[in-house]
């Protein structure tokens, strides 16, 4: 046997989010983790005595707690700059978000703001967002760029997206997004033509970016225009993601299907149509109910997933348009807002983010040879992470068995 990282025994409750079997049946549960891998779960007479408290160099008594496996965060745009706060004021008056944007605010806004900073400010913003998240259980996130908009600021974007996973025990997920809006000064199909040609082939050089994603939004890039960039990227080995549905039904979704896209994120008007053609290519729905929440716009239906024959992950989309970064409040909102059980939305948020990520070692999962990534809650039950909103229910946060948080 190699190192016993951690033991922790006596649990109230342990969420595995296994497909099977999500939820352990065990009157007190334990969790053992050997060299960053979980090599046990089950009752707690059992595990430890294979695996003895006393000899793991981290040992929790979990009586009275729920254990669960780390946040994954498979949607968000945490690396950023500036402030729009006063956009969300200007909502409340009745300013929408495609008044902003085409204002010269939003994402545009932001734009301005990260061309303007320094490397290090952008790393250490980014990392100051880690914190926060992994404080709040997240123990893996996706990153997207798209705050650049041009050649150099993308690649700006990604390296510190790099350096930032590089210094934080979150794991961080990159993906290029390019694609998010049209700056100024220029038209869609021009803008999309400097992606395709400048972007994604120095993008692909770089290293760095896993996925490609792209808006494919009324006014913003058409169906047409969002297949081009996301053929291109899988031409130079990004895997495809595509923000879909969001303030309209433009095809994203079906797009998203053709592609084996790893996931299509939003899907606020989707339809049934739109749900089975998902299901039956493989593509995770993502639903960001902060999103919703954040527009005061209507929620996603996750039982039209469902339903077709897919579960939906769940994710925060931290922006600063949504300016959101506690999974458990996307838990939260899973729950009263969507309507999700207890358990569905804490899996949503757990193996099924991984899924969304195509990570498929057993992130998001208390199982065999998962990583040790795990939270113990101040609370007997999974329950109250959506029970108790606007404050973290997690106490301590183990990353591959080592306390992070």
């Amino acid at each position: 046997m190699g190192d016993l990282d951690a033991v922790v025994h006596g649990a109230s409750e342990v969420v595995t989010a296994a497909p099977d079997d999500p939820l352990l049946d065990a009157d007190t549960g334990a969790v053992a983790v050997v060299d960053g891998r979980v090599a046990a779960v089950g009752p707690t007479d059992a595990v430890t005595r294979e695996y003895p408290p006393e000899n793991a160099a981290t040992a929790v008594d979990a009586s009275g707690r729920a254990v669960l496996p780390g946040f994954v965060d498979s949607h968000t745009h945490a690396l950023f700059a500036g402030d729009r706060s006063d956009e969300f004021a200007a909502k409340l008056r009745g300013r929408t978000y495609q008044d902003i944007l085409a204002e010269g605010g939003g994402i545009l806004r932001t734009v301005d703001a990260v061309r303007a900073a320094d490397d290090d400010e952008l790393v250490a913003g980014l990392r100051d967002r880690l914190d926060t998240m992994l404080a709040h259980g997240t123990t893996t996130v996706e990153v997207k760029s798209g705050y650049g908009l041009d050649r150099a600021t993308e690649l700006r974007m990604l390296d510190a997206i790099a350096r930032a996973d590089e210094r934080h025990p979150v794991d961080v997920v990159p993906t290029f997004m390019g694609a998010h809006a049209v700056p100024g000064g220029t038209d869609a199909d021009a803008y999309v033509e400097r992606v395709v040609t400048e972007q994604i082939p120095a993008v692909a050089q770089q290293g760095v970016a896993r996925f490609c994603d792209v808006f494919c939004e009324a006014d913003v890039f058409s169906v047409a225009q969002s297949r081009r960039v996301l053929d291109a990227g899988r031409d130079h080995g990004l895997v495809p993601k595509v923000h879909a549905e969001e303030f309209t039904r433009l095809g994203g979704a079906q797009l998203a299907a053709d592609l084996g896209a790893a996931s299509a994120d939003h899907l606020l008007h989707a339809t049934a149509d739109d749900a089975e053609a998902l299901a039956a290519a493989g593509v995770v729905p993502v639903l960001l109910p902060g999103t919703a929440f954040a527009l005061g716009a209507d929620y996603a239906d996750p039982d039209r997933f469902s339903e077709a024959g897919t579960r939906p992950a769940v994710a925060t989309d931290l922006n600063p348009n949504c300016h959101a970064p506690s999974m458990g409040f996307a838990v939260a909102l899973a729950c009263s807002g969507m309507g999700m059980a207890p358990l569905d939305a804490v899996v949503a948020a757990t193996r099924r983010g991984a899924d969304a990520l195509a990570l498929d070692d057993g992130t998001g999962t208390l199982t065999a040879a998962a990583p040790g990534d795990l939270l113990i809650l101040d609370a007997p039950s999974h329950v109250h992470v959506p029970y108790t909103p606007g404050v973290t229910v997690v106490e301590t946060v183990l990353k591959r068995g080592a306390v992070v948080a």
